[in-house]
């Protein structure tokens, strides 16, 4: 295949909330395009984009799927993205690849949480968005009614270029308002498309439809404002011209009509996809950076420019090993050509590339401006990484991954495994950055934490599957911290005794709280040599040992000031150790002797639901111990921002999603510790105690 014009080049991601359609239309589309010659569905297990096992087993997308065609002159590339909140990391990568994005939305459901999460991305990106009313073709289907909600949440700029004659099981026809015909699909087959007039019951409607198109269209561009003033009309280049030019600007969100399953309207959308939506050159330059320097600078989409690529996304795929799949912003891209990677520095060779049709891949004899195909076998190049000539500087700016909500700890089921552990795991981190794996040497837990509870058990199966792991879940403990908010001073004394030279080791300490946040501060005031100066590392390191190890509940002491100001020594059985053993026992007995208390960590909540949930969300906040600390509106949404303590924390975004139907979200991220109420802290002090007996 030769490398193509970027402006022969569509770039489309499919997005939107579960069961809208989105695996279904890129099936009816690979079908219309002489890709398959017989549709799968998703029910089936045999679709072209849900091709692994556990996308088969659950019925859902997981990954995110790709496809390419050619459609007349013009080249495809389908981005079919998961649905499920669980999975948005795959949604935020096509997203920022993609030059138009299609949000898919369910004739009978209408608009959801995921619908409007992905309007939320695209709107973040500023892409050129188009909507796709899905399943006119199913039993309480209603365009009206879900065209009325898409106005009334996303503004007046959402105006319908079609509209179906009949929904349900009859539905076959729709109008189509640049056109100005009526568009009849014979269902289930392909090249089913017949163009007509447009009935005379539907002239009407047709007409005021055209109208309301056509002045919004006018309204963004003031060259179309003119000559819809002049003539009072727009052809339908002119209409086309300026759909373009509003989606661009997004100035204007055009609605359509499909039902993908039956491949009714899916030929009229690839006209649409390749007369109305944005090339890339089009769309314009990409913003990136330059090495050493944050300031934004433009890549312009130059076919003659210096090869700069970006992968957007990396997958292991079974003897083949890990493939990274990017797109070219500059130049063009041939096997055989050294690249460096922009962020490790680390020199590239490109061998083969693929072009990918779901799993099925086929070689590509180069990839221009644009265009988006896969390598294989990069030695040190990941996800959000840029590929450049020699002497190239250029960054593109990253996927903005979004930051995990859930969390579980895991121990291998034997203990043969911990290295099988640690490799698989940094594999799946690299085919899915929004799964994150941490280790707390502090508590000793490997911590994974992801989107939902669906996205952690998806990566514990794989680990299992791919990599022959069996992992067991436990909770995570909670990073508590031990200070003090009184003063004292006591003594330790060491002494042993057992034939031949013995210990001894006295000193005297003061304890006394440090601001928060302080840490630990050890301080010599020890006059008259009464403990001689090279014992004294010695019981600041018994000090500090025991701190970490703590003592009302074995977490790590902080914000105390510890001071030695006197003692006493033995001149043949002092010792090191001695001093050490001395220095640990005073600190624990002023310890409990200096008013101790536990510390928790609290997190910064940001919540955001709908209104009519609002009364359970802020109780069920209540609940957890934790403060509202304001609430702003946002559209249709309230946005709640509240502290909460990470003890109280455990499954919160699946509780919330069930209160609010799905819709709620939540982010959260570390803000402070502070003082736990005195009944939660003798719970956690008589767990601890119980857990040392059992030992």
């Amino acid at each position: 295949m030769s490398v193509l014009h970027p402006s022969k080049i569509r770039n489309i991601a499919f997005a939107g909330h579960s069961d809208s359609g989105k695996t279904t239309l890129t099936e009816s589309i690979a079908y219309s395009l002489g890709l398959i010659q017989k549709m799968g569905s998703v029910n089936s297990g045999n679709t072209l984009t849900d091709y692994h096992d556990d996308e088969i087993e659950k019925k859902v997308s997981i990954n995110l799927g790709l496809i390419n065609g050619n459609w007349k002159d013009v080249k495809l590339n389908i981005l079919d993205t998961p649905g499920y909140l669980d999975f948005v990391g795959d949604v935020k990568s096509a997203m920022r690849v993609a030059d138009t994005v299609v949000i898919t939305v369910n004739a009978v459901s209408g608009i959801e949480v995921g619908t409007e999460n992905v309007w939320d991305y695209a709107m973040q990106k500023y892409k050129p968005t188009m909507f796709l009313i899905t399943k006119l073709d199913r039993d309480n289907a209603d365009f009206n009614r879900v065209l009325g909600k898409l106005k009334e949440y996303y503004g007046h700029y959402v105006v319908p270029v079609q509209f179906p004659v009949e929904e349900g099981l009859s539905h076959k026809t729709i109008i189509d308002c640049i056109m100005m015909k009526a568009l009849t699909f014979e269902p289930g087959k392909r090249n089913n498309m017949t163009v007509t007039d447009i009935p005379e019951r539907y002239i009407a409607q047709a007409e005021a439809l055209h109208n309301e198109l056509v002045e919004t269209v006018a309204e963004t561009d003031e060259v179309l404002m003119n000559k819809f003033f002049e003539n009072g009309n727009l052809n339908e280049e002119e209409l086309k011209e300026g759909i373009m030019h509003g989606m661009v600007s997004r100035t204007f969100f055009p609605v359509f009509c499909c039902s993908p399953e039956a491949s009714i309207g899916t030929e009229r959308m690839l006209d649409v996809f390749a007369n109305l939506c944005p090339s890339p050159i089009e769309r314009g330059p990409e913003h990136g950076w330059i090495n050493n320097s944050e300031e934004d600078i433009l890549i312009q989409p130059d076919t003659n420019g210096k090869p700069i690529a970006f992968v957007f996304k990396t997958s292991s795929e079974p003897h083949l090993g890990e493939m990274s799949i990017f797109r070219v912003y500059s130049g063009s891209i041939t096997p055989g050509m050294d690249l460096i990677n922009a962020e490790t520095h680390q020199e590239e060779r490109i061998n083969q590339l693929f072009t990918l049709i779901g799993n099925k891949r086929t070689d590509f004899a180069g990839v221009g401006v644009g265009d988006i195909a896969a390598v294989v076998k990069l030695k040190n190049t990941h996800t959000n990484n840029t590929l450049s000539a020699t002497g190239s500087a250029f960054h593109v700016r990253p996927v903005e991954f979004p930051v995990p909500v859930i969390r579980t700890a895991i121990k291998p089921h034997s203990k043969n495994d911990e290295t099988k552990i640690s490799a698989g795991l940094a594999h799946l981190h690299e085919e899915d950055p929004s799964f994150q794996v941490t280790y707390d040497p502090e508590l000793a837990q490997t911590i994974i934490s992801g989107q939902g509870e669906l996205h952690l058990d998806v990566i514990l199966k794989r680990m299992k599957e791919k990599y022959g792991v069996e992992i067991d879940q436990e909770d995570p403990k909670i990073p508590y911290k031990e200070t003090i908010k009184g003063k004292s001073r006591v003594q330790g004394k060491f002494k042993k005794q057992s034939g031949g030279k013995g210990q001894y080791g006295d000193v005297w300490l003061r304890l006394e709280p440090l601001p928060r946040g302080a840490g630990f501060e050890f301080v010599d005031e020890v006059v008259g040599g009464a403990v001689p100066g090279k014992y004294i590392p010695s019981v600041e390191k018994g000090v500090f040992d025991r701190m970490t190890r703590g003592v009302l509940a074995g977490f790590k002491g902080v914000d105390i000031k510890v001071t030695i100001d006197d003692g006493s020594y033995h001149p043949v059985d002092s010792s090191d150790m001695a001093f050490k053993m001395a220095g640990s026992m005073a600190y624990k007995k002023a310890f409990l002797e200096s008013k101790p208390i536990l510390l928790e960590p609290i997190y910064k909540v940001t919540v955001k639901a709908p209104e009519e949930y609002m009364g359970d969300v802020m109780g069920d906040i209540s609940s957890r111990r934790g403060k509202i600390q304001g609430m702003d509106a946002d559209g249709h949404f309230q946005i709640i921002n509240a502290s909460i303590p990470l003890a109280e924390m455990s499954k919160y975004q699946s509780a919330l999603r069930s209160m609010t139907q799905g819709r709620g979200t939540h982010f959260r991220e570390f803000d402070h510790y502070e003082e736990v109420p005195f009944e939660v802290a003798q719970k956690v002090i008589a767990a601890y105690k119980e857990a040392e007996e059992e030992e």
